[in-house]
């Protein structure tokens, strides 16, 4: 159904669709596609991104979260279904493409990884901006909450993986660590289901798992 690269896949987890939706977006006509992975057949066309489509998220099994080159952050709720809301990176400043978006467990809190090397985080549900940080000197390719939200893992193309503080003030400055560097980019980072362990692949061709410290 596609007609260019395809840059991200999803799928789509809760009660309410079954786990068996395959959210699929790229490049070519920017265009989201939904597909029944029962019946192998596909479902919607979510068209609005004027850029290619480099991330997609989903939550609360009916959401989608899409980021792209067109500098914007769409909402798409699967039960309309289209986009119902469009947050733009350009608010201060130029903007950037959004090359990673996620979203917090409750569903609040909405982080993108920026190619400028920003990260912006978004209250969903005030429909507000909360703030906009630079914690690595190159592209953030990867954006994850932890399980519990109390901290945000996000790697880059500067080799590092930083663990940022979330459980203070949100407006306020984030205390950063750096967990772990690779010898080329950070391609992406995924935390353990339960424990504080998480994993990161890169460019120089390994897949490391880390435990950071107490």
């Amino acid at each position: 159904m596609h007609d260019g690269t395809i840059r991200d896949l999803a799928f789509m987890e809760g009660p309410e669709s079954g786990g068996s939706i395959l959210i699929s977006a790229g490049a070519g006509d920017c265009n989201i596609y939904t597909t029944d992975c029962q019946r192998g057949q596909g479902l919607h066309a979510l068209n609005g991104h004027t850029g290619h489509i480099l991330t997609v998220y989903t939550w609360g099994g009916w959401m989608i979260a899409s980021g792209s080159q067109d500098k914007t952050v769409r909402f798409w709720d699967l039960r309309v279904p289209s986009c119902v809301r469009v947050v733009g990176t350009s608010l201060h400043g130029s903007g950037s493409a959004i090359a990673s978006v996620a979203v917090d467990p409750s569903g609040r809190l909405l982080a993108t990884g920026q190619e400028d090397s920003t990260c912006m985080l978004y209250d969903i549900r005030g429909g507000r901006m909360v703030q906009t940080f630079r914690p690595h000197s190159s592209d953030i390719r990867s954006v994850r909450f932890s399980p519990g939200a109390h901290h945000l893992l996000t790697g880059s193309y500067d080799n590092k993986i930083i663990i940022s503080d979330l459980q203070g003030d949100l407006t306020k400055q984030l205390p950063q660590t750096v967990a772990g560097e690779h010898l080329d980019k950070v391609i992406q980072c995924r935390w353990h289901p339960h424990d504080r362990t998480f994993l990161s692949s890169s460019a120089d061709r390994t897949v490391v798992l880390w435990a950071p410290g107490p």
